[in-house]
């Protein structure tokens, strides 16, 4: 039962970058909200054919304490509805964090793990590709494209995060169909990313190719070489893929920032810090952002700490703040490339987050699950995690056996 669920838990780490365009609707709903009841479902009984349970790390019981302290904000909620919505769907989405401790046993399982991320990246990729000759985009005269269901800018965040993953395994992939596929995301995913014309997703993707290159050059400098000089007919191919006017729309970029209103951002964030300002402790209820700001229901934070704040309060905030610094512990805690992919997606997360609610979809559960469970297996077993995550050409002999660990 616990390999059924550790196959499933693949499959809802696969599905959780496309999720919003497959969704089937209530009581189903998407992809991977579907992948990950079934993949709860499958654990909970692996747990008890076992009679075991992997004790949790620190930063597995503040997630736990954040997520109960949403869970307190009900009782004095301005929108209780939305405030139990919001701790339903949190469950959902924090459950990843649990499910990568407990079944996750290995360093090749989290390898397999990003492996099955980066693939996820590829078809979102895919279908943002796919939506620029649609007969829809051309009715409309588009300039923004992303995948069917999805959000232009959380398609360039949710791409932003596969960079230094794709990276990591090109490094240390020991197979060529693998490697190759890993490699071949960077390109294809940069477009996907240029054709959402987000304009914090772009600069995301400065960060995530930044640690990306870093990555190459650590451990194939002459192939970085190689990249580079294929830049300027990559660059060409760009222009005639990109519509000018979606080029355009990130060439305001500077502008925006010297003086702009951040395409509105400026006035949402103005009431968000009112309602803020008017529980500052406590905050008003979890999900209760459009309704303590009154603004219209389709408006977001478009800031991840704002949104804890006007969600939480301070004592979320601080809860929050603790858990990404735990997970910056966790990711400088290991060694090599794999510390430097950790560091680099936690970056991008970061920079994203500035101007989205990062806090409410799987993909950053998903990251804080990647993180914490490769610190615990670099705590466990450090040589066999860095010999897992080391360049290809580095990699110990064939003839080595492998090295099992033992279930906690």
């Amino acid at each position: 039962m616990r390999r059924v669920a550790w196959l499933l838990l693949l499959i809802f780490v696969f599905a959780i970058p496309w999720e919003y365009s497959l969704d089937l609707g209530e009581p189903l709903g998407n992809v991977a909200r579907i992948a990950g009841l079934l993949t709860l479902l499958a654990a909970l009984p692996a747990l008890l054919q076992t009679g075991r349970l992997r004790l949790p790390g620190v930063l597995c019981w503040v997630a736990l304490a954040v997520y109960l302290w949403f869970c307190c904000t009900y009782f004095w909620s301005v929108a209780p509805a939305a405030t139990l919505d919001k701790i339903r769907a949190y469950f959902q989405e924090m459950m990843i964090l649990w499910l990568a401790w407990e079944f996750v046993d290995s360093p090749a399982d989290l390898r397999s793990m990003l492996r099955a991320a980066v693939a996820g990246s590829w078809i979102l990729a895919l279908l943002t590709l796919a939506s620029l000759r649609s007969l829809d985009a051309a009715a409309a005269a588009q300039i923004r494209f992303a995948a069917y269901g999805q959000d232009p800018n959380d398609v360039a965040r949710f791409l932003d995060l596969g960079f230094p993953f794709a990276a990591l395994l090109t490094n240390c992939e020991r197979h060529w169909p693998f490697r190759l596929a890993a490699l071949g995301y960077l390109p294809v995913g940069l477009v996907a990313v240029l054709l959402t014309a987000s304009r914090e997703g772009f600069m995301a993707a400065i960060v995530a190719f930044a640690g990306a290159g870093l990555l190459l050059a650590q451990s194939h400098p002459r192939r970085l070489a190689a990249g580079l000089l294929v830049l300027p007919p990559a660059a060409a191919a760009f222009w005639f893929i990109v519509p000018s006017a979606t080029l355009a729309r990130l060439a305001t970029i500077p502008s925006q920032l010297l003086g702009g209103d951040l395409n509105q951002r400026m006035n949402i964030w103005s009431a968000g810090w009112r309602a803020f300002a008017h529980s500052p402790l406590l905050g008003s209820g979890a999900g209760s952002f459009v309704a303590a700001s009154r603004l219209a229901s389709m408006d977001t934070a478009h800031n991840t700490a704002l949104s804890i704040l006007v969600g939480g309060g301070l004592c979320a905030l601080f809860l929050a703040s603790i858990l990404f610094v735990l997970a910056l512990r966790a990711a400088f805690s290991t060694r090599g490339p794999l510390r430097l992919a950790l560091v680099t997606s936690l970056m991008v997360w970061a920079v994203a987050s500035l101007a989205a609610t990062a806090e409410e979809n799987r993909a950053t559960w998903l990251l804080f699950a990647i993180v914490a469970v490769a610190a615990r297996l670099h705590n466990e077993a450090p040589e066999e995690t860095t010999i897992c995550f080391s360049s290809a050409g580095h990699a110990a002999p064939a003839s080595q056996p492998a090295i099992h660990l033992a279930e906690v």
